[in-house]
């Protein structure tokens, strides 16, 4: 079982081994970027990959590079939408603004993350393992250096996507069951009826405040993230989001691979046939099967909006295939022109 050991960085073995806790000397942990706190970059990290992943789409949606896994075809976002791309752009950023300064507010009040004491937590986490793991050093050692760094974060950053689900999910059926509420609030977000990326977080600034804002606070503060690992909440909930508005049903996209509560998924909630189905966001789906409101549609919508794509898909080709022939036409004639004008004077020299 020796071979293990190559997978434990060898400053480690040391200190899990000997028969007493070693001293720990607590300091402030140093920034990943020289002169940024990190829980400064931890608003700064989800509003850069918001508008980078948008614009990675909207680049997408204008050279139309994708045009095969299109949910809806293009013409329909000016024609069903009932908002301007530049009034979303100004709600986004509004929201931007709100999100970074109840961040800042956080940011004064949390302690100074410190650094220091992480080889203690682990030679005490070690001597609490169960007989099973302590058969053997290295595998012990294994278990709790990979857990210990690993594990913790990734386990609380999974109980933090819950918490966000669990959130937003009753905040945004309660959204769409009192009819002032949605009047007043959410019936804004549904004006992109043919969702987009930079729509992602088109909302009224109050429920943008309250479902996205705190949600996402209150689930880092919840599972005690520390400013980095709030940083991966923050980012991979941002990139999701934006994949779920993104309007492509990619095969190849990571997000729709790993989730079930993809883009089509939540097509369909902005569908007036799916409306009051598919509430659940962004992450998980378990919300809408316990309650039943799980669209009971979304294989056959899938399969429409393939078909629609696929036909509309063909017609782009043969379209852009008769503006090739076009240009290569008139190109042809330019030439012909300009060589005619060239031997024109040649012509007349002989005749001359």
């Amino acid at each position: 079982m020796d071979k293990f050991s190559q997978y434990i960085p060898k400053n480690t073995t040391g200190f899990l081994n000997q028969p007493y806790p070693p001293t720990s000397v607590v300091i402030r942990r140093p920034d990943l970027i020289q002169g940024v706190p990190d829980g400064i970059l931890s608003l700064c990290v989800p509003i850069v990959l918001y508008w980078s992943y948008s614009t990675f789409f909207h680049i997408v949606d204008t050279y139309e590079l994708a045009e095969k896994y299109r949910i809806h075809p293009s013409e329909e976002v000016l024609q069903r939408n009932k908002v301007t791309l530049r009034v979303v752009i100004q709600d986004v950023i509004v929201q931007h603004i709100i999100q970074t300064l109840v961040g800042l507010v956080f940011y004064k009040l949390d302690p100074v993350p410190t650094t220091g004491y992480e080889q203690r937590e682990m030679w005490y986490l070690k001597q609490r393992l169960p007989p099973f793991f302590k058969w053997n050093d290295t595998i012990a050692n294994l278990f709790v250096y990979y857990g210990y760094w690993y594990g913790l974060s990734a386990t609380k950053i999974i109980i933090a996507f819950v918490i966000i689900d669990t959130w937003q999910f009753f905040l945004h059926r309660l959204m769409h069951v009192n009819k002032t509420l949605y009047r007043k609030f959410h019936s804004r977000h549904h004006k992109l009826y043919v969702p987009y990326a930079f729509g992602a977080l088109f909302n009224d600034p109050f429920e943008g405040f309250l479902l996205d804002t705190v949600g996402a606070g209150l689930a880092a503060i919840f599972t005690g993230l520390t400013p980095r690992e709030s940083m991966v909440l923050y980012g991979f909930s941002t990139l999701k989001t934006v994949d779920d508005h993104c309007g492509y049903s990619l095969p190849f996209d990571i997000f729709q691979i790993i989730f079930p509560n993809d883009s089509i998924y939540h097509d369909i909630h902005h569908q007036h046939f799916g409306i009051k189905s598919n509430f659940s966001q962004p992450f998980f789906t378990f919300w809408d099967k316990f309650f039943g409101t799980t669209f009971h549609g979304v294989d056959q919508y899938k399969q429409s909006q393939q078909k629609i794509t696929l036909e509309r898909y063909k017609e782009f080709l043969a379209s852009r295939q008769k503006s090739r022939i076009q240009k290569q036409q008139q190109q042809h004639s330019k030439v012909e022109r300009y060589s005619d004008s060239e031997d024109e004077p040649d012509h007349q020299k002989k005749e001359q």
